[in-house]
């Protein structure tokens, strides 16, 4: 799982349609897709996506989205489809993918891709912040996520709890993260 430098991608972006579902759903099938950054040179960074975590809405208590709307997290409550990137810790932001239907905060945190094994590590890696935030993932926001050609089996992929969450009581304990282990 390399990183792959390209030059003219044509790597069509998911339709919005993939992400309008519910945040498990959408994790689980972002295994294996490819992670498209633009480079002002014109080359562009491919890398398949191996670790994600679901936030699926309100109920959930790991979610930004439990405590309602505000200046920080009104992106998750907008159509699918959107980068919503947070600070954490003073240090890394944290590169996520709006889900479900509007007014509902889903999302999924994108935590691996290609040799970036931590999601403070992919977005320095890739030089992603806030300037993504709220925008489509499409070619013309300059990072994107397509199809890879590559099928991904299920015994490949690892369910666990997610990481980070113990403040959210049952729910830190919910399957909700999948990682992709190519040893299997």
């Amino acid at each position: 799982m390399l990183e792959v430098a390209y030059k003219n991608i044509n790597a069509a972006p998911l339709f919005q349609s993939f992400y309008a579902r519910p945040a498990l759903t959408v994790a689980r099938e972002l295994i294996g897709k490819c992670l498209i950054r633009a480079h002002a040179d014109g080359t562009h960074t491919c890398w398949p996506i191996t670790e994600v975590e679901a936030y699926t809405g309100a109920q959930d208590l790991a979610c930004h989205g439990r405590m309602g709307r505000t200046q920080r997290n009104a992106v998750m409550f907008g159509p699918a489809g959107h980068w919503y990137l947070y600070f954490i810790y003073g240090i890394h932001w944290m590169l996520n993918i709006v889900t479900d239907q509007p007014e509902i905060p889903a999302a999924v945190l994108i935590r691996g891709a290609g040799p970036a094994d931590g999601p403070g590590k992919l977005t320095r890696a890739l030089g992603l912040d806030r300037e993504l935030n709220g925008l489509a993932a499409t070619p013309h926001a300059g990072l994107w996520i397509a199809e890879c050609g590559v099928r991904v089996p299920r015994r490949q992929v690892r369910r666990t709890p997610r990481i980070g969450v113990d403040y959210a009581g049952d729910w830190a304990k919910k399957p909700y993260r999948w990682v992709w282990d190519a040893r299997n």
